[in-house]
């Protein structure tokens, strides 16, 4: 039987159904923006979610149905606060982006509380300070999972999933429960959270659909994709490349040894938990991917589409040592520098329009080798191969410069957003679709593989970086 998969991201509201030959058809979408009412300021109308959820649901059950389950991906950590009598938001909803908790998360450091702006505590503290100072109202949190599985089931279902709990900064370190120091400090009421339950297993009925299939399968996006692409035995990884890149790689049974960051700068993540038995990952971040192409086309002029990126720069063979740090909105793993800022290095007056794209390109593709050296440091593993996803896995130039710098083959997913298989695969190993992980990992087809060509300077490359940090010092200094 297929499965329906709702799929919320950052900009829009994504529906479709997955064959069991794990083909993906009938995909209806809404645009869902986010805005940003101040500087550092994202937010995003849940009502207009909801009804987005809703409608590309019906529209591809009309299309595609009927389905044996839902699955249910998400962008992690943004936050809704509603009403659980009337299911009525009591604010914005805060997108996982939203800075304006960063003095808050610094405060909390003197607590003995470590969390950063972009999880979901302090997002959840602003929001009950705003809607509930005394804490007396009967509200619910939920990131976008819960308060799509909240729709879905027409206000039965208040739940999340382990690997977006884990992702709240609400969490213990072992992914055994919610914290009880942190809700203490933060003064979030116990009764205010959803229920966790396991990635993959079913929930409870989508009575807001015909039919009223079961939510059988719940993941944060990044943990949908690895799973999407097949990354369900220890050691195999994808990045994803959208507007910033994610690396994941799947670690197993055991707990990555590092409590919040590894020595490296990656991050240890739940990446599914079925049966109630965890299988751990972690998790590398690059801030600015997609993002430096956008910054090519809107705000430069030098391209009229991303997708003309690809072109231009394949007019030159090479950048004429000319660098670019992508370090738009500073630097992730393994630096984590906050205040580091886009750099070119090795411009002349002969690097013309080509010559500018290629490196913006190449310096991506630079720190996707960042990302995999950090995640084999810290996850103690060889990455033999990296699978990839996301706009500008589209991107031949891209990917090529991806398999020069990490030394590596790269190999290309089947589908742009593997996000969507991902929420699949998982609601079907709770109805019997697939069997186990290893059943998952045989579908991995790639699309094309692409091998390195030659050999690249990463000391070059690290000479780069490193001019591009400590630009902006008070805001290197921060650490969450």
């Amino acid at each position: 039987m297929s499965h329906l998969v709702v799929d919320v991201g950052t900009s829009g509201v994504r529906a479709a159904i997955v064959r069991p030959d794990a083909t993906v058809e009938h995909i209806h979408h809404r645009e869902v923006l986010p805005s940003s009412p101040a500087p550092g300021f994202v937010e995003f109308d849940a009502r207009l979610m909801a009804d987005a959820v809703l409608a590309v649901a019906h529209e591809t059950l009309a299309e595609g149905g009927p389905v044996e389950s839902v699955g249910i991906t998400d962008q992690r950590a943004s936050t809704i606060v509603w009403d659980r009598a009337t299911g009525e938001p009591v604010g914005p909803g805060v997108g996982w982006q939203d800075l304006r908790t960063v003095g808050m998360c610094l405060a909390l450091r003197e607590q003995g509380v470590r969390v950063a702006p972009n999880a979901s505590a302090t997002k959840l503290a602003f929001l009950l300070d705003m809607a509930d100072p005394g804490r007396e109202r009967d509200l619910c949190f939920g990131t976008v999972d819960t308060w799509v599985a909240w729709t879905l089931s027409g206000g039965a279902l208040h739940v999340t999933d382990l690997s977006n709990a884990g992702v709240t900064g609400l969490m213990t370190t072992d992914g055994s429960g919610w914290d009880p120091k942190v809700l203490e400090v933060l003064r979030v009421p116990e009764r205010v959270l959803p229920a966790i339950v396991d990635s993959s297993g079913a929930v409870g009925e989508a009575a807001a659909l015909p039919g009223a299939p079961p939510i059988a399968g719940i993941a944060g996006d990044q943990q949908a994709s690895l799973v999407g692409q097949g990354c369900t035995r220890p050691g195999l990884a994808k990045v994803t490349f959208g507007t910033g890149g994610m690396l994941d790689l799947c670690a197993g049974a055991a707990r990555p040894a590092f409590e919040q960051r590894g020595p490296a700068g990656t991050f240890p993540i739940v990446a599914w938990r079925r049966g109630g038995a965890i299988t751990w990952g972690i998790e590398a971040v690059m801030l600015s991917a997609g993002t430096a192409v956008e910054w090519l086309r809107d705000d430069l002029g030098v391209i009229a589409s991303a997708a003309e990126s690809d072109d231009v720069a394949a007019a030159c063979t090479d950048t004429g040592d000319v660098w670019f740090v992508p370090a738009l909105l500073g630097l992730g793993t393994p630096a984590w520098d906050f205040g580091a800022r886009g750099t070119f290095v090795g411009l002349t007056r002969g690097t013309g329009r080509p010559e500018i794209v290629r490196a913006v390109l190449e310096g991506v593709a630079h720190r996707g080798a960042d990302l995999v050296e950090s995640a084999e440091a810290d996850g103690n593993v060889k990455i033999s191969s990296l699978r990839v996803d996301g706009g500008m896995s589209a991107n031949r130039t891209f990917v090529q410069a991806l398999a020069d710098a990490t030394a590596r083959p790269v190999e290309v997913s089947p589908v742009l957003e593997a996000t969507t298989l991902g929420a699949a695969f998982l609601a079907g190993l709770a109805t019997g679709t697939w069997r186990d992980e290893d059943d998952i990992a045989a579908t991995w087809r790639p699309k094309v593989v692409v091998e390195p060509a030659r050999r690249v300077d990463r000391d070059r490359w690290l000479a780069a970086r490193d001019r591009a940090t400590h630009w902006v010092q008070e805001l290197s200094t921060l650490e969450f």
